[in-house]
């Protein structure tokens, strides 16, 4: 193709900062602005849980992708949808009618989810081997720092509007139209710049009297049926199931809450900070926090091993919790007090779940790898959406302290998963 060789450095970077924007813009920010919009914390918790959908159910229309068009089409195609998503929602936002606005978060999750096959797919055509080790950091490292754009800058942006406009409605509105437009120039960035290194799905007779694209479509199904078999037959499937859906247990109830618990005033048992500072804490610090734990964690198992290292790695990712706990308790006023805790509890939650990661890498090791381990993520999604769907009503029902003695009480769930798993982990 007449652009096959396009330097890596245009379109590599960029793609995966367009990967995780509409990700964090749909899990992260909608609950900051349905917050902000006074969704009570029940709805606000179930509603948005169920936005991790798309991500649980996604191989199931993942081999549509790889025989419908070219994953250059679909990565162009899902991005101007995600354009066109924020900017219906930037109409939509009304602190008197959610409706319509959840209707576009799930098209903008569906097309995020879409979005994450085409380009991981693209990226393996696109580069040689050689060239995927080398960007495989660099992509990581744009996907991080869209988690930091995701969750602080846009919520910092839109906090601060908030301040000088007066009238929250407005405020998210410019903010959403702003994030359309950033998203509006990475699209046809993408458009100019994304190789086309793959030959478009056109129908060719064969001699079993099917096209080309019908043959590839029935190989590329029944790979899909056998990478679902083979998986739930492999050994130790079940407690592995268990282990993906409970390890991250405390995380996953109090991931929804600790937006709110940030943002509610004190009489209602929260800190009572503003947009911005939420956006600074949890988004901004609190990220950072995460990746350097992350990081960490990698260094950490590789000196180790997974099975060595998996006991630290769950306390680190399951103890911190106790700093909301404690914040709950006595909530300070000083913002380096609340900057710091967010801070140890991002930071082991990054260590903790390197041991997850590594995990279901190495169950997914066999014929079926790339398969598999999409299978796991999927896993993983579910394990933050089913307690995501609950978190709420039990915060509205114990306050903020006894629903964090609960998330506590879960922490026995990471704990005892991990005995399990450890004794299966081949290192």
């Amino acid at each position: 193709m007449s652009n096959s060789n396009k330097n890596p450095w245009w379109w590599v970077p960029t793609l995966y900062f367009a990967e995780g924007i509409p990700y964090f813009i749909v899990n992260v920010i909608s609950v900051t602005m349905f917050k902000r919009l006074g969704m009570p914390n029940g709805d606000l918790a179930m509603y948005t849980s169920l936005l991790y959908l798309p991500w649980v159910i996604k191989p199931l229309w993942s081999p549509f992708v790889d025989v419908i068009r070219t994953k250059r089409w679909w990565i162009l195609l899902m991005q101007a949808l995600c354009t066109l998503g924020f900017a219906a929602l930037a109409l939509s936002v009304s602190p008197d009618v959610f409706g319509w606005s959840l209707v576009i978060f799930y098209i903008i999750a569906f097309a995020s989810a879409t979005h994450d096959i085409a380009a991981d797919g693209f990226y393996m055509i696109a580069l040689d081997p050689t060239r995927q080790s080398v960007f495989v950091g660099i992509r990581s490292t744009f996907y991080r720092i869209a988690s930091v754009f995701g969750q602080g800058v846009i919520v910092v942006l839109a906090g601060v509007l908030e301040e000088r406009l007066g009238v929250i409605p407005r405020a998210w509105s410019i903010t959403l139209l702003a994030s359309a437009l950033l998203f509006a120039l990475i699209t046809f960035w993408h458009w100019k710049f994304l190789p086309k290194v793959e030959a478009e799905k056109v129908s060719v007779p064969e001699r079993q009297g099917l096209s080309g694209t019908e043959s590839e479509a029935k190989r590329i199904f029944r790979d899909f049926g056998q990478a679902w078999v083979s998986f739930f037959k492999k050994p130790g499937v079940w407690l592995a199931i268990v282990f993906m859906l409970l390890y991250r247990l405390p995380e996953a109830f109090s991931v929804k809450m600790l937006t709110p618990f940030l943002l509610d005033p004190p009489d209602a048992g929260g800190l009572g900070l503003s947009t911005a500072q939420s956006g600074l804490v949890y988004g901004t610090v609190g990220v950072i926090a995460l990746t350097v734990g992350g990081i960490l964690g990698g260094l950490f198992a590789a000196k180790l091993g997974l099975r060595r290292s998996m006991w630290p790695m769950s306390m680190a990712l399951a103890l911190p919790c106790a700093v909301y706990l404690l914040l709950a308790l006595m909530q300070p006023s000083a913002l380096w007090s609340i900057y710091l805790l967010v801070a140890l509890d991002q930071f082991g939650y990054g260590f903790g779940f390197t041991a997850y990661m590594l995990y279901m890498m190495q169950f997914s090791e066999g014929e079926f790898k790339t398969s598999h381990y999409a299978i796991c993520t999927a896993f993983m999604a579910l394990s933050m959406m089913i307690p995501g769907l609950f978190a709420g009503w039990m915060q509205e029902a114990l306050g903020y302290v006894g629903f964090f003695i609960v998330v506590m009480i879960c922490c026995l769930a990471t704990i005892t998963v991990t005995f399990f798993a450890r004794r299966r982990c081949s290192s």
